[in-house]
């Protein structure tokens, strides 16, 4: 048996049959054998005890929108879940990623509070690509479940907790090096349609596609392409009736190689063509440069990134521009950076992107977009999204005005200068301190928000 088996930054990787609901405290039992250190002891000794009259139950606050919450306070009945995080012990915040294999990466980030202030640890449970629900939220929360036991730990684990030991036979650190046939190749293929219909319009849409991904630490490829067609046909009170189609085709590429913790370069390409956008068919190639201020590995908690491109495109039109033009060669270059943050205190993530054609340094187009989640006391919380674009880079637009039907059906792309959108929301919650019950009647969860109500 490995010590390093899980970590207080580990992976858990699960897999069909691997971690059944009966034996899921098994990896409990390995956690508690590997996080016995002496850097461990240490923290434990310098955490004040918790006060002869407070509850020796632990309070978790469950700050995650797809960590399958509902499911961990169904399963975990040996703490108290609170729904603010003010009362909290330990906050549970989570996040997930798409794998070079297809699956989800989960990552699961306990921060202490009050007597744990400065005990913070990290988990990742990592599925594989066509993993059913059930799989994937067993091993988010076999995960949760090793980290709390953790912090149980610190205080002396209750005396009616009762943990078992499953032996799967061999010794993790025994087994052979997996041997991947594909070279960490992952390809998929994807086709779906939809018909909805009323009285007076119908619409029948189709859509297909195929993609190639090689993700490793030092490399990312990717290569796709897909097809999307709309028709749409409508009654009007006229004899004859309306009906357009309307397609978008592209294929694209992006090979990417790290160049360390902060620097990685790219080179990125794509072949399109779009009847929304006027465009028979375009070609663009173009290098990139990317510098991440913080490592990348961060990423679950902070991340900014700043990038730079610059290309080449060529575009053929399938109606004259309002520059009279039914064809041209474009360079261009773009600008942009992001930051993604997420804290106990609540989240932020914001961008901002410049882009330039060079051959007329007028024409351009600047966006910014935000997303701010704020607690700002107890029980109160703001949301606020907001997103801005300045534009004057619509080179593709008919020469001709739209008709009614185009404009009203939004079949082509409209001149435009801008566009906004602003949305805020304030949340103010009272009441009992607990959050623990999960009640399935009537399709509601538990817990807020009118869920444990009837709709």
């Amino acid at each position: 048996m490995k010590a390093g088996f899980i970590r207080r930054s580990s992976a858990i990787r699960y897999n069909r049959g691997m971690y059944p609901h009966a034996s899921r405290v098994s990896i409990i039992l390995l956690f508690l054998l590997s996080t016995v250190t002496p850097s461990a002891a240490a923290q434990a000794t310098s955490i004040p005890p918790r006060a002869e009259n407070a509850s020796t139950r632990l309070r978790v606050f469950l700050d995650c929108d797809q960590c399958f919450s509902d499911f961990i306070r169904s399963e975990i009945d040996w703490v108290d879940f609170v729904r603010q995080p003010q009362d909290a012990d330990v906050t549970l915040l989570a996040s997930n990623r798409s794998t070079g294999s297809g699956g989800r990466e989960y990552i699961l980030r306990l921060v202490g509070k009050g007597r744990f202030l400065n005990v913070d640890r990290e988990y990742r449970a990592v599925s594989m690509t066509g993993d059913p629900e059930d799989l994937r939220r067993a091993g988010v929360l076999d995960a949760v479940m090793v980290g709390l036991l953790g912090y149980l730990a610190i205080d002396g684990l209750p005396s009616t907790l009762d943990l078992s030991l499953r032996s799967g036979g061999e010794d993790p650190g025994a087994a052979a090096p997996i041997v991947d046939p594909w070279n960490r190749w992952v390809f998929q293929l994807r086709a779906g349609g939809q018909f909805q219909a009323e009285e007076t319009n119908r619409e029948v849409r189709w859509n297909a596609s195929i993609s190639a991904d090689r993700v490793t630490e030092a490399w990312k490829i990717s290569f796709g392409t897909s097809i999307d067609e709309r028709t749409e046909r409508f009654d009007l009170d006229e004899e004859e009736s309306f009906e357009v189609t309307r397609g978008n085709r592209e294929l694209e590429w992006f090979v990417a190689k790290s160049l360390g913790p902060h620097w990685s370069v790219g080179l990125d390409g794509r072949v399109s063509a779009s009847d929304f956008g006027n465009v028979q068919f375009s070609s663009r190639v173009s290098p990139a440069l990317e510098f991440s201020v913080f490592p990348y590995r961060d990423y679950a908690s902070k991340q900014l990134l700043i990038q730079y491109r610059a290309g080449a495109e060529h575009v053929r039109y399938n109606e004259v521009t309002f520059f009279d033009k039914t064809r041209e060669t474009l360079a261009s270059h773009r600008l942009s950076t992001s930051f993604n943050q997420r804290q106990p205190w609540g989240s932020l993530r914001g961008s901002v992107e410049f882009s330039q054609y060079l051959h007329d340094l007028s024409k351009y187009r600047l966006e910014l977009d935000t997303d701010v989640s704020v607690r700002l006391f107890r029980g109160l919380s703001v949301g606020l999204e907001a997103s801005a674009s300045r534009i004057h880079d619509q080179l593709s637009l008919p020469r001709r005005g739209a008709t009614p039907e185009e404009v009203l059906l939004r079949l082509r792309q409209l001149q435009s200068s801008y566009e906004m959108d602003f949305q805020v929301n304030l949340t103010y919650s009272f009441g009992s301190l607990f959050n623990s019950v999960v009640n399935p009647r009537f399709g509601g969860g538990g817990g807020g928000g009118g869920r444990g109500r009837g709709r």
